[in-house]
């Protein structure tokens, strides 16, 4: 619903359909939202436990999946997940088989891998939402830091949406901060940026134990690309992809990289120039993703 909220008030779609296993529940979020027509420019918004009401809808985000708990990985939902997926992708294919899906729920990387799978759509049509977030946490992070404002700075985040992702140093207005520090980001630099990185992976751990769950910044960033989507923007977001021939991978595994996304899905995949100590976390992200893959039944 935070992912409904935030692209509702953005005026991104003409049309919204809900869709979840409980009746009661969808109804009740259909009608609340419809409650508050006059104060947004409301769409249409319909909902249904039958994904009929989903047909030849040109964008699906899903978000359904087994709630993290607060001492469970993203890692340990992946078997739960994957058997609602088997119900879920089958029935989206049948009535908007034309459509780009947008995967949010976790563990993000795998069950992007098993969408594709499970569905025969092109890798370019199915998006894992991933690190589009986590690299909005990065860049606030090191905004907060330097003192500049999040979006100056235009570092990324890449691989796995997790425990291992990737932090790439960017720089700020052009400037590499490799050349400004060049042990940032390792145990040798003195202003100690690296542990940054730490911060951002621990960050959504703290927001569900926190709260209970992580939902607003992830709807804000689901918005985000939603608009990049729907209004052909052609902008670049860190969101996960097949990568196989990337980065000396090997295997079919999804991970987010620097992606130019549009009315078609990901029309582009930028290779981020990176430094041999970068590209071995970022394997290493996918070796750990393979391991998983290879016991899914799918």
């Amino acid at each position: 619903m935070a992912c409904a909220i935030s692209i509702l008030i953005r005026e991104l779609i003409d049309e919204l359909a809900l869709v979840d296993a409980d009746e009661n529940i969808v109804k009740g979020q259909m009608m609340d939202l419809q409650h508050g027509s006059q104060f947004i420019n409301m769409p249409k918004i319909v909902s249904d436990t039958d994904y009929k009401v989903t047909a030849n809808l040109k964008l699906i985000i899903i978000t359904a999946g087994i709630c993290q708990e607060k001492a469970q990985s993203q890692l340990d939902l992946v078997y739960g997940n994957v058997e609602i997926f088997k119900s879920v992708i089958p029935s989206i294919v049948q009535y908007s088989p034309n459509c780009l899906i947008l995967i949010v729920s976790s563990p993000v990387d795998i069950v992007t891998y098993v969408a594709w799978k499970l569905s025969g759509f092109s890798i370019y049509r199915i998006i894992g939402s991933d690190c589009n977030l986590d690299t909005a946490r990065f860049r606030l992070l090191i905004g907060e830091k330097m003192g500049i404002h999040s979006s100056s700075y235009h570092g990324w985040v890449l691989g796995e949406h997790g425990d291992s992702s990737v932090p790439v140093w960017t720089g700020i207005a052009g400037a590499s901060l490799k050349s400004l520090n060049l042990d940032v980001g390792t145990s040798k630099d003195m202003e100690q940026c690296g542990n940054l990185h730490k911060k951002l992976v621990a960050s959504a751990y703290d927001v569900i134990k926190l709260k209970g769950c992580a939902s607003w910044a992830i709807g804000l960033s689901v918005a985000d690309l939603t608009d990049t989507i729907m209004k052909n923007l052609k902008k670049i977001h860190s969101v996960s992809t097949m990568i196989k021939g990337l980065y000396g991978i090997k295997e079919e595994v999804f991970l987010s990289v620097p992606c130019v996304l549009g009315k078609d899905g990901i029309s582009d995949i930028l290779k981020i120039t990176m430094n041999p100590e970068e590209e071995a976390l970022l394997r290493k992200s996918a070796d750990n993703i393979w391991e998983i893959q290879q016991e899914l039944k799918l």
